[in-house]
C-alpha cells in the first residue's frame, strides 16, 4: 500500500506530543520490556503491519525470548508470561476493545496487585497512545 497522506511532517507537532509521551513512558518504572510488549499486543489487535514489524525488533534487540515473542497472540493460553505481563495484557486488550469492554472494573481489579497507581497511570497512557499511534498508521497506510 501506498502512503496516504505524510502525517508525520503535516501534522509534526502533533506528533511531537505524541512522541513525548513514548519518551516520558520509557523513563517510567514499567520497565521499557513490558511497554514494548504491551505495544506488540495492541498492534496485533489493531493489524498495524509498521508498528508490529517496529515492536517485535524492538523486544527482539532487548533480549526477550523469541518462544515468548511467538506467543504474544496467544498469551492467554501460554504459562510463559509473568503475573505483570499477563496483567498488562489484560488491560491492553481491555482498552484497545473499550467500545465492547468499556474497561470493565474483573480488567482493571488484576492491576492493583502488580503495579503502584502511578503505573496504572502510566500503562493507560502506553495504551492509549499506542491505540492512537496505530489508527494513525492504519489510517494513512503506512
Amino acid at each position: 500500500m501506498s502512503l496516504r497522506l505524510p502525517y508525520y511532517d503535516l501534522s509534526a507537532e502533533a506528533l511531537q506530543h505524541f512522541r513525548a509521551i513514548g519518551a516520558y513512558l520509557e523513563k517510567s518504572t514499567l520497565g521499557s520490556e513490558l511497554i514494548e510488549l504491551v505495544y506488540l499486543r495492541i498492534s496485533q489487535i489493531n493489524g498495524c503491519a509498521f508498528c508490529l514489524k517496529k515492536h517485535s525488533k524492538a523486544l527482539r534487540d532487548k533480549g526477550f525470548p523469541q518462544d515468548k515473542l511467538d506467543m504474544v497472540a496467544g498469551w492467554h493460553a501460554s504459562d510463559a508470561y509473568s503475573p505483570r505481563e499477563r496483567a498488562a495484557l489484560n488491560w491492553a486488550e481491555a482498552l484497545t476493545a473499550v467500545s465492547g469492554t468499556h474497561a470493565a472494573d474483573a480488567d482493571y481489579a488484576p492491576l492493583a496487585a502488580q503495579f503502584s497507581a502511578q503505573e496504572i497511570s502510566d500503562l493507560t497512557f502506553a495504551i492509549a497512545n499506542m491505540n492512537a499511534l496505530n489508527r494513525l498508521a492504519i489510517a494513512m497506510r503506512q
